[in-house]
């Protein structure tokens, strides 16, 4: 009799790892946004997109918090409501992290140029694009990578584990173990539910 080892079970990434997560899309996206403004108000076809390397810092930690928010307030407040929250969190850490480089002369964002900023370091012009990316970061960055585990083990987790090496099929042959092995296999699809 063959006896199987049982794989261990994948983990949740880690809060330093989602923060990384975070941080490159934020950095990716402050890219993009700069690049996208560059061209409706310049009509400047290089997309010039630009940022700082505060800018990981910043949008890791911000991002990792309003993470906490919605794990805190997903099932006692509408999406909507959600999303003016994590805004209303932006704006302050925001200002709050300008506020601090500014006083090493390191702030890379000044916002002096917009007619309702408050001390160049926020403005409420970006009230839109803020919620909007608060939709999109909560509904899309959040959810998705709380659903990814990180597998430790002495295979991969998606080969296939005990399959028939003759390639014999039958109704436990390698393509249904295959799925099984990847979580593919009956109803599930692979993701873990978070709500």
């Amino acid at each position: 009799m063959e006896v199987m080892e049982s794989p261990e079970a994948p983990v949740p990434l880690t809060a330093l790892s989602r923060w990384y997560l975070y941080a490159i899309h934020g950095y990716f996206c402050e890219v993009m946004f700069t690049a996208a403004w560059e061209f409706v108000v310049n009509c400047n076809w290089k997309f010039p997109g630009v940022t700082s390397v505060w800018a990981l810092f910043i949008y890791g930690t911000c991002i990792l918090i309003v993470e906490r928010m919605y794990l805190k307030l997903r099932g006692r407040c509408p999406v909507l409501l959600r999303c003016i929250i994590y805004t209303l969190w932006t704006y302050l850490w925001e200002f709050g992290t300008g506020l601090l480089l500014r006083q090493f002369n390191a702030c890379p964002w000044d916002y002096s140029q917009f007619r309702y900023n408050f001390m160049g370091l926020i403005t409420a012009e970006y009230a839109v694009p803020w919620f909007c990316a608060s939709f999109i970061v909560e509904r899309l960055v959040i959810r998705n990578t709380l659903r990814l585990r990180y597998h430790d083990g002495p295979k991969d987790g998606w080969s296939d584990q005990g399959a028939d090496a003759g390639g014999g099929g039958g109704a436990g042959g390698a393509l249904g173990a295959g799925r099984r092995s990847r979580g593919m296999g009956d109803s599930s699809n692979g993701y873990l539910k978070v709500d």
